[in-house]
């Protein structure tokens, strides 16, 4: 019988991490085994390193990393592997060459993503320009990172791109908020520009849902996978408890064309804190999803995800297991 053909729109990726699913595995994602990968103290300066994104690069693999250091700041780290498992870091931060020295400055910059787009690859993350903005920047080689202007006035984060330009636009989702961290935590909006300076045309995507796993507060996820189905989109959603928050991972399916229209959303979270290494840590019961290496001859995805504040954890799944569950399941 001939192999179905996957529903995920890519390149191959034949040396990205994998490990099949465990028979007593009653969801569609499944962790890897020996999580943690990237334990405390990986370098003299780092206490902990999470939230960070991964790349295929010249057959083996590069990231960009948020890594707290001893003194609770974060910063984004440049790392290699030969596997995507075992990480070497540089042990100094990111410097950008930048439009403005004001906001070369950068002293406060974590929760970073990567997305290619051409021969591009760009570079977003959380960056603290009079509060909590979406820094931008791009490099061709990795070696050299040449900073854009913030895309965003304060307070925004999760500033997630498109791997392809729609309707010849740039394309970004984010989480706008109120100031600060209490007064309003946002919701996921769409937003596009043709120079990657001036945004417009802002449209929601989707609000916090009345269950209680994202009622609290969402946000994009990795940079969204295009498959036949639409833009698979992973998302953090957040519940409150009387013993705190916890940071579970949702889906959603995207128009392709019109990506702030949702064609499915799940009701139900993929994955949610189970483990020790997710349950404890700086922050507990986290589980916060930013990067996924897919294949797309077989439809395999590694999922990076901070675990706890503290850790960074993969998990394995299928996409079309995803989208069929995120069909069954759609609110």
């Amino acid at each position: 019988m001939k192999k179905k053909e996957t529903a995920l729109i890519g390149v191959p990726i034949e040396n990205m991490p994998w490990e099949p699913k465990p028979e007593n595995c009653k969801g569609v994602v499944w962790r890897h085994t020996a999580n943690p990968i990237v334990d405390v103290n990986p370098f003299p300066k780092a206490r902990c390193v999470y939230n960070s994104c991964v790349v295929p690069w010249e057959g083996k693999f590069i990231g960009i990393f948020r890594v707290d250091w001893h003194c609770m700041t974060p910063y984004l780290h440049f790392g290699k592997s030969q596997d995507a498992l075992n990480w070497t870091f540089d042990e100094e931060p990111l410097s950008f060459i930048s439009p403005d020295p004001a906001l070369g400055e950068i002293h406060f910059a974590y929760d970073p993503r990567i997305c290619k787009i051409e021969d591009t690859y760009y570079i977003t993350w959380c960056n603290n320009y009079y509060g909590a903005t979406i820094g931008q920047a791009w490099t061709k080689d990795f070696k050299t990172f040449h900073q854009l202007e913030n895309a965003f006035l304060p307070f925004n984060r999760n500033g997630v791109l498109f791997p392809k330009k729609i309707g010849g636009k740039y394309v970004m989702l984010s989480r706008p908020m109120g100031m600060g961290m209490a007064v309003n935590y946002g919701d996921i909006f769409y937003s596009e520009s043709s120079d990657l300076t001036y945004w417009g045309k802002h449209r929601i995507v989707f609000t916090r849902g009345p269950r209680k796993w994202e009622r609290v507060k969402i946000g994009p996820g990795p940079i969204p996978i295009e498959t036949t189905e639409g833009w698979l989109l992973l998302y953090h959603g957040v519940a409150d408890t009387c013993d705190g928050f916890i940071y579970s991972m949702g889906a959603a399916l995207l128009d392709l064309d019109e990506p702030w229209k949702v064609i499915y959303r799940c009701k139900f979270p993929i994955m949610t804190p189970e483990k020790i290494y997710e349950i404890s840590g700086s922050v507990g019961n986290v589980v916060f999803p930013t990067s996924v290496l897919a294949d797309g001859k077989t439809g395999r995805m590694a999922i990076y995800y901070g675990a706890a504040d503290m850790y960074t954890a993969v998990a394995y799944a299928y996409a079309d297991e995803i989208i069929a569950y995120i069909k069954d399941n759609h609110k």
